[in-house]
């Protein structure tokens, strides 16, 4: 029964997150504080997962920015080598140029490659992160309920001390006010000297150490 019912609770949480904008987790410091180490481990697969994909992301952004660069530096020695074209016919420059025009062809074909799963990605991305907050929720609602045991338990634990501590300082105050009474009983009966000397002996067995 209890099963079902956190299964219909995950659920509305699904439904009531979709369309919502949710930051990656393992981007966030404040994600790395909110786990114990036994929560860590718990989606540890997840969120290698989602940091694969981001380095994938990351990986093929750098490549793109590289091809752009190369293609570029092509383009401008193919510009420049068909401006000598009509002055000089040396077959190597020729060659280079087809070279190049060559080169320039497989960067547009790669870029289009990364490009494509670069569009792709993002998707990946925010499934990724979206099962790792799931499973992020989970752990964090299983320490949650496990503190509140606890904290029921110390409350409880408290309470009882408390009433306990309450009745061990009225038998305190008891036994302070009946030595009182019979030190003054003492005092008035058998006169200062006595006490006095009563005071010494019984002073000296309480701490035999004392001289």
């Amino acid at each position: 029964m209890k099963g079902r019912q956190e299964d219909g609770q995950r659920e509305s949480f699904i439904r009531a997150l979709e369309g919502k904008k949710i930051p990656i987790l393992t981007l966030d410091n404040k994600w790395y504080r909110l786990l114990t180490q036994e929560g860590r481990e718990q989606v540890s697969e997840l969120e290698q997962q989602l940091n694969q994909l981001l380095k994938q992301q990351g990986k093929l952004n750098n490549e793109v920015k590289d091809i752009k660069r190369l293609k570029k530096r092509l383009m401008g020695e193919i510009v420049s080598a068909m401006d000598e074209a009509g002055q000089d016919t040396d077959s190597e420059k020729s060659q280079k140029l087809e070279q190049n025009k060559k080169l320039v062809e497989e960067c547009n074909e790669r870029l289009d490659q990364y490009q494509d799963e670069l569009l792709d990605l993002p998707k990946e991305i925010d499934a990724a992160n979206f099962q790792l907050m799931l499973a992020t929720m989970d752990c964090c609602y299983d320490i949650m309920q496990e503190n509140l045991t606890d904290i029921r338990e110390t409350e409880q634990w408290i309470s009882e001390i408390r009433v306990e501590l309450k009745k061990r300082l009225v038998k305190k105050q008891e036994m302070e006010l009946r030595n009182h009474a019979i030190y003054s009983y003492m005092h008035d009966v058998f006169g200062a000297e006595v006490i006095d000397i009563f005071d010494m002996q019984y002073n000296s067995q309480e701490d035999p150490g004392q001289t």
